[in-house]
C-alpha cells in the first residue's frame, strides 16, 4: 500500500483518497520573474514522479500547479518589493510582459526535462474577483481586518494556527516584537490584500476593490486558486521546505477559515537542493539554470541527476552528480541497445526476473516513492538483462517494455533513443562493422583502427568479441 510522509503529523501515512480512484493534487508554481533554475526544476520532478506513479497505479489524477504573476514579495512575507515588478523595472519593461517571456520560458524547460504539463496552470491574476470574494468571506466571520487599504487576516482568531511548521506563538511572538508591522495587531498576522499606494509609489498591478486599489497576499493566491479547481478539500498539496514556516501555514488558515473544512489531507514538501555545497537561491544569485545544463549536458542527463535523489533529501548538485547520471544514462542505453541487436536464444530465465522487478519497483515506490531505490532496482534489472540475452526474443521484448515503462514512471524517456528512430542508425552501424571486417580480412589494419578511433572521438566504441564486433555508446 501507498504511503506518503505527510508535513503535518511528520510520519509515512497510508495514501486514502477522498474519492476513491481520484486524487487531487495542487502544486505551488513558479513566481515568474526569472529563469527557473535547477532547485525549481528538481521541486516539479519530484512532483511530477508522485503524479506519474499515481497514474500508474491506475488512479485518475487532477493536478493544478499555478503561477504567481503578483503579490510575492522580496521577503516572501509583507515587506518588500513585488519580486516581479522589481525585475520588470530593471529589465525596462512591463510586468506583463516579463510574466509572459517567462512562462513561455518555463514551459519550454520542462517540456524538455520531460516533467508532464499540469492539467490546469492558472495565473494568479486571473481570478483576482475570487480572490476579493474570499477576503470579504473572511471579514464577515471576524477574521481578517482592514487598515488604511489593507487587508489582514487575524491569526489569534484561528485555532492551532501554524501548527504545520510547529509554530510556538507566544515564545515566537515575544522575540519578534521589536519587528512589529505597526498596522498589523498581532506579529504573525498576514496581508489578504495590500494597498497599491505605499507613499510616493503607486503598484503597477493593481485592481479596484471594497477597499481601494490593491493587490493580493501571496498566500491568498494559493487558496483560491486550489479550491476553484479541486473544492474546499483537496488530496495533496506540494511544495517546497520553505513554505513550510509561512506560506502554508497561512494558505491553511484563511482556507479554514472561510470554508469550516479541513485544507488539504497530505502535505508534501520537497528538500532544497544545493549548489556545490551551498543553498541554491535566485535572490543570492547562487543558482545554475535548466537551460545552461540541458545546453552542456542535454536533457536525459539532467533528468537522471534529478531523479536519483529523494524528495526529502538535500541534493548536493555538483559535477559528480552529472557524470554519474552519464554513467547510468549510457548503461541503460546500451543494454537496450543490446536488446535490438540480439538474435535470441532459447532461455527462458528472464521471465521471473521481470516478474519480480515490477513488484520490487512498486514496493519500493510505495515507501514515499523512493527515486534513489527504485533506479537502484532498475540497474540490477539492467545487469541481469545484459547477462541473460541468450534468452528467448520474446522475451527480450518483453523485458525491453518493462524496462522502459519503469523508466517513464520516473520521467526518463529513452523510447525516442531506441525505437523506430534508431531503425536506420543500426543499419548504419551494421555496414560500418562490415568495411571494418573487409578492411580487416584484407589485412588493412591502418583503415581498421581508423574507423575505431574516429567512431570512439564521437561516443561510439566498437569491441571485438569471439562473435563479432559489437558496438556501444560511451560517454
Amino acid at each position: 500500500m501507498l504511503k506518503i510522509f505527510n508535513t503535518m503529523t511528520r510520519v509515512k501515512e497510508p495514501f486514502i483518497p477522498l474519492q476513491e480512484d481520484h486524487v487531487k493534487i495542487y502544486t505551488c508554481g513558479q513566481t515568474v520573474y526569472e529563469e527557473c533554475h535547477i532547485g525549481n526544476a528538481s521541486t516539479y520532478s519530484s512532483w511530477d514522479v508522485v503524479v506519474r506513479y499515481l497514474r500508474y497505479k491506475g488512479y485518475n489524477v487532477l493536478h493544478v500547479q499555478n503561477f504567481t504573476d503578483v503579490g510575492h514579495l522580496t521577503d516572501d512575507a509583507d515587506q518588500g518589493e513585488d519580486k516581479i515588478e522589481k525585475r520588470a523595472k530593471e529589465q525596462k519593461i512591463n510586468p506583463w510582459e516579463l510574466v509572459d517571456r517567462q512562462i513561455e520560458r518555463y514551459w519550454r524547460d520542462i517540456d524538455d526535462l520531460n516533467i508532464n504539463r499540469p492539467n490546469i496552470s492558472p495565473r494568479a491574476t486571473a481570478v483576482i474577483p475570487e480572490m476579493i470574494e474570499l477576503i470579504k468571506t473572511l471579514l464577515k466571520k471576524g477574521y481578517a481586518y482592514e487598515v488604511q487599504g489593507n487587508v489582514y487576516f487575524d491569526t489569534l482568531k484561528f485555532k492551532d494556527y501554524g501548527k504545520l511548521a510547529r509554530l510556538k506563538l507566544d515564545e515566537e511572538m515575544a522575540m519578534a516584537r521589536v519587528t512589529q508591522d505597526p498596522l498589523k495587531k498581532n506579529y504573525f498576522d498576514f496581508a489578504l490584500w495590500l494597498n497599491a499606494q505605499k507613499g510616493d509609489q503607486l503598484h503597477i498591478m493593481h485592481w479596484p476593490s471594497p477597499w481601494g486599489n490593491g493587490y493580493p497576499g501571496w498566500h491568498l493566491e494559493c487558496s483560491i486558486m486550489a479550491m476553484k479547481y479541486l473544492g474546499e478539500t483537496i488530496d495533496i498539496h506540494c511544495g517546497g521546505i520553505d513554505h513550510i514556516p509561512t506560506h502554508h501555514p497561512n494558505e491553511i488558515a484563511q482556507s479554514e477559515a472561510a470554508t469550516g473544512k479541513k485544507f488539504v489531507n497530505y502535505w508534501m514538501h520537497s528538500e532544497f537542493i544545493k549548489l556545490e555545497g551551498k543553498k541554491m537561491s535566485k535572490s543570492q544569485g547562487n543558482y545554475v539554470t535548466v537551460r545552461e545544463l540541458i545546453d552542456k549536458y542535454g536533457a536525459l542527463i539532467v533528468r537522471m541527476g534529478l531523479v536519483s535523489g529523494h524528495y526529502r533529501s538535500s541534493v548536493d548538485w555538483n559535477q559528480q552528480v552529472i557524470e554519474n547520471a552519464k554513467k547510468n544514462v549510457e548503461k541503460i542505453r546500451n543494454c537496450l541497445i543490446k536488446i535490438d541487436n540480439s538474435q535470441g536464444g532459447t532461455e527462458e530465465t528472464l521471465n521471473q526476473v521481470i516478474s519480480d522487478v515490477k513488484i520490487n519497483f512498486e514496493n519500493t515506490m510505495d515507501d514515499d516513492f523512493n527515486t534513489p531505490k527504485a533506479l537502484a532496482i532498475i540497474y540490477e534489472f539492467v545487469k541481469k538483462i545484459n547477462s541473460s540475452l541468450n534468452n528467448n526474443k520474446e522475451i527480450l521484448e518483453k523485458a525491453k517494455k518493462v524496462l522502459l515503462e519503469l523508466l517513464e514512471i520516473l520521467g526518463l524517456d529513452f523510447k525516442s533513443g531506441v525505437n523506430a528512430s534508431d531503425e536506420k542508425f543500426n543499419h548504419l552501424m551494421n555496414l560500418i562493422i562490415k568495411i571494418r571486417d573487409k578492411a580487416r580480412l584484407d589485412k588493412n589494419y591502418e583503415m581498421s583502427d581508423k574507423i575505431r578511433n574516429q567512431l570512439k572521438s564521437i561516443g561510439i566504441q566498437l569491441e571485438d568479441t569471439t562473435t563479432g564486433q559489437v558496438w556501444k555508446l560511451i560517454s
